[in-house]
């Protein structure tokens, strides 16, 4: 069986290049929509504009993108051909032909990593004074003091296991670095294969001297493994990198304790079926062959590298402390109205009831506003409630001990808790324990679904009445993400949100069916209805309508229809989507009136907005925001919250949003009828819109 090979990834596609079965249908292939996305990752590692060690990490940004796409949805796809399961997606691809067009996009992504680490960023680090030097280059002293290292760091934590009749091939863990050995005894000439599993409490980039001069861990490992191998020739050494099967095949409506079977199938992740092996160009048929058959793997599951695997690594680099290399700091600011609070001692519901707050993190604080409000909520003695959601959350979550404190002071809480949140299941059950250890109430939603909503309601007592206080949000509930990912937060104190946000958290702990919501619009029952029914009533003004939304993804094909219907009627429609896009743009009878455009940056975009011109009764713009993408899951597999911003100030607040993003003097790439995404320049003429909304921010604080 012969490899594919590709020399170009995405980036470098011409349309006679581009997955041809596309053009001339409806949709565009999710699989090879991530793949396009993950390539638009790699050219911000390559953009001279970007700091040297910023470009760094999207190279190492864009590995770990692989790394998850590979354990999820290629995983997936291998399980349907084994299943034998033929039926095409919507945009006409059968399993199979996804993934042999996966696997030839993957090699040509891989080559173009090797080549921009190898012939762009190691000689400009070079020049900025950080140098990654091969063992070879390195003098006498160096490899002497580095051997010194070896024997008394690394050598006791090795463990090198052979392959013969008394020791079968040994485990390899997922995306775990390996280094393969092939050892020759001289006396005998019998040949041994051995496996050595290069340690993660190491960094990887060893530091030469005292300087910043490197060598990788595995040539240091690789230039002693005489030590390891007392009397052995050492005949072929090279890095091996296996991924697995990373999903959970868990049906919760089966399971009679969700924690204890999410525990189980957290165990047996760690021996999830290979699903690809990395390794370097050169390798040995024979090594080779030994690996592919006790891995079970085909020839078509092999990645071949010119160089360093595992680039997720070049973290470490990126988080050096130089900062001229690395993006100027951009402080969040705490709202204003926030800072006039706190100068006048009120609390912040004082100022919700005021008047509703929206926040915008990173650029503004998400530990003054979002994790203030639940640390005031939880002193104070006016309070009786707290109910949140909890997706993602950090493993040294304020929130989550404020809760816990809180119940420890014997107010009601209450946390719809999704310990199925992918690669944060063991974090988030290590939550779930000590909530419930704590007191709180703990549930994990509803049979069958992931509750992706991210929605606090407090009770609290004021003088005038008891009144509930609502944050609904775009973000997870996390301090660390807050400071990376652009999201927004609206507080209300709004008398039919706080009925809804009680009647969301009693369908989620309760036994009931799912409300009519006043104002909310909520998945999986409701909102893709009224998606829908927006999408038609702006199609009925016709030339009039315009639709403008900023979505991480856009899959679903009844939205996507819906939005060339409008097209058709003369809709002008304007999508910022950062991730998967399956909707074709610009195409002459369907969408020529859509336009597609993705905006990446020092921050991942992940706000939600939604706004139609003619959205409300009256015929005003309608301006939402909220948790969901358009994507099936997000419609009908999962609880998601939009709630719709009402204020004029927060109204033109997320005007001026879009207005940045959908600005053509901003950098940006733009999908075309040939769905291929273009860059539209890179030049000091093109602004960027992160730096652009940053500094209105800091300029407009008061809402």
């Amino acid at each position: 069986m012969t490899f594919w090979r590709n020399r170009f990834s995405v980036a470098h596609r011409t349309p006679t290049d581009s997955y041809a079965v596309g053009i001339g249908r409806r949709y565009i292939n999710r699989e090879l929509s991530w793949l396009d996305f993950n390539d638009r990752v790699l050219t911000l590692s390559r953009n001279k504009k970007v700091p040297l060690l910023e470009r760094c990490r999207f190279l190492a940004i864009c590995s770990s993108n692989l790394d998850e796409f590979y354990q999820i949805r290629v995983a997936a796809l291998k399980d349907q051909v084994a299943g034998g399961i033929t039926t095409a997606t919507p945009d006409g691809l059968t399993p199979l032909e996804q993934l042999r067009q996966i696997i030839l996009r993957t090699q040509g992504f891989v080559d173009i990593q090797h080549e921009i680490w190898s012939k762009e960023l190691l000689p400009e680090l070079a020049e900025a004074g950080i140098r990654i030097t091969a063992w070879s280059d390195l003098d006498d002293a160096e490899k002497t003091k580095l051997s010194t290292d070896f024997d008394q760091r690394m050598f006791p934590v090795l463990t090198p296991l052979v392959v013969d009749p008394a020791h079968p091939f040994p485990y390899i863990s997922n995306l775990a670095l390996n280094l393969a050995v092939v050892a020759r005894d001289p006396n005998s000439g019998e040949q041994r294969f051995a496996r050595l599993k290069v340690p993660k409490n190491l960094t990887r980039f060893v530091r030469v001297g005292d300087g910043q001069k490197y060598v990788l861990l595995e040539d240091v490992i690789s230039a002693n493994m005489g030590r390891l191998f007392k009397g052995m020739t050492i005949e072929q050494c090279f890095v091996f990198r296996v991924t697995r099967n990373a999903d959970l095949s868990l049906d919760d409506e089966d399971a009679e304790d969700l924690l204890a079977a999410v525990e189980m199938e957290l165990r047996r992740r760690r021996f999830g079926r290979a699903v690809r092996i990395e390794i370097p160009r050169g390798t040995s048929q024979e090594a080779l062959d030994l690996m592919c058959e006790e891995l079970e793997l085909e020839a078509d599951d092999v990645t071949f590298h010119r160089g360093m695997i595992e680039m997720n690594a070049l973290n470490q680099l990126a988080s050096l402390d130089i900062p001229d290399l690395r993006y100027r700091p951009w402080p969040p600011l705490t709202a204003g109205r926030l800072v006039a609070a706190e100068l006048n001692g009120q609390s912040i519901f004082q100022v919700i009831r005021e008047r509703q707050l929206l926040v915008h993190h990173p650029h503004e604080s998400f530990s003054s506003s979002v994790e203030a409000f639940v640390e005031q909520a939880t002193n104070d003695p006016k309070v009786h409630s707290i109910k949140i959601t909890l997706y993602r959350t950090s493993g040294d979550s304020s929130i989550a001990k404020q809760l816990v404190r809180a119940a420890e002071a014997g107010k009601q809480v209450a946390v719809v808790l999704e310990i199925k949140a992918r690669f944060d299941e063991a974090r988030n059950i290590a939550w779930a324990k000590e909530l419930e250890y704590a007191g709180v109430h703990v549930t994990y939603g509803i049979v069958g679904l992931k509750t992706h909503s991210k929605c606090i309601l407090v009770v609290r007592e004021d003088n005038d009445q008891m009144r509930r206080y609502v944050h609904i949000g775009t973000g997870n509930y996390n301090s660390v993400t807050a400071r990376l990912y652009e999201d927004i937060g609206f507080f209300t104190c709004e008398e039919q949100i706080g009925a809804d946000a009680t009647e969301l958290f009693n369908y989620l702990t309760g036994y009931a069916k799912e409300p009519d919501y006043l104002r909310l619009f909520v998945a999986p029952h409701q909102l893709r209805p009224r998606i829908l029914e927006l999408i038609h009533r702006e199609a009925s003004y016709g030339s009039d309508g315009r639709i403008a939304l900023k979505l991480n993804s856009i899959s679903d094909p009844a939205v996507i229809d819906a939005l060339y219907m409008a097209s058709n009627a003369g809709v002008k429609i304007d999508l910022v989507v950062r991730g998967i896009c399956c909707l074709r743009a610009g195409v002459a009878g369907m969408s020529e009136n859509i336009r597609v455009r993705s905006i990446l940056g020092r921050y991942l975009e992940h706000s939600r907005i939604y706004r139609f011109e003619h959205g409300l009764e009256d015929g005003s713009p309608l301006h939402l925001i909220g948790s969901a993408d358009l994507m099936g899951r997000n419609l009908d597999g999962r609880v998601e919250v939009l709630v719709p911003l009402t204020h004029p100030k927060h109204r033109a607040w997320l005007d001026k949003v879009l207005g940045f993003l959908l600005d053509e003097g901003v950098e940006h790439f733009a999908l075309g009828d040939d769905d291929l995404w273009r860059k539209n320049g890179v030049g000091d003429e093109v602004g960027d819109a992160q730096q652009r909304l940053h500094e209105w921010v800091v300029a407009t604080q008061v809402r």
